[in-house]
C-alpha cells in the first residue's frame, strides 16, 4: 500500500471527512514521526510498533565492481520493530490479555 492508497482507504471509512483533510492528517502524522526520529527520539504506536534510530559506525567497505576499498561514513538508519499485537495478527494467532482488550477498543 502506498500513501495515496492509505489516504483513500481512510477517506472511505470516514465519509464525513474530505479527502484533502485526510491527506493533511496523514502527512502531519508522518511528518511528526520523521521529525521525532530526526531529533533522536523513539516513536511508539501501541499495537503497531516502534520506530527508532540506530547509528552505523564508519567503516571500510568494498566497491563491488572494482573490489577497491571505499571509506563509508557514519550514518543514522531508521529501524522499525513490530508490536506484539501486529506480530500476532500477521501470524494469525489469537490475541489475548491486554492486547485483546486494546484491539476491541
Amino acid at each position: 500500500m502506498i500513501k495515496s492508497e492509505l489516504v483513500q482507504r481512510i477517506a472511505e471509512y470516514n465519509p464525513h471527512l474530505y479527502q484533502r483533510d485526510v491527506e493533511n492528517i496523514v502527512n502531519a502524522i508522518l511528518d511528526e514521526i520523521t521529525q521525532a526520529l530526526a531529533n533522536g527520539d523513539r516513536v511508539e504506536l501501541r499495537g503497531f510498533g516502534a520506530f527508532s534510530v540506530k547509528t552505523r559506525e564508519a567503516r571500510i567497505g568494498r566497491n563491488p565492481r572494482t573490489g577497491e576499498a571505499v571509506e563509508v561514513s557514519q550514518k543514522a538508519v531508521p529501524v522499525f520493530k513490530t508490536g506484539k499485537e501486529m506480530r500476532m495478527r500477521l501470524n494469525q494467532t489469537p490475541v489475548t490479555g491486554k492486547a485483546a482488550r486494546a484491539a476491541r477498543g
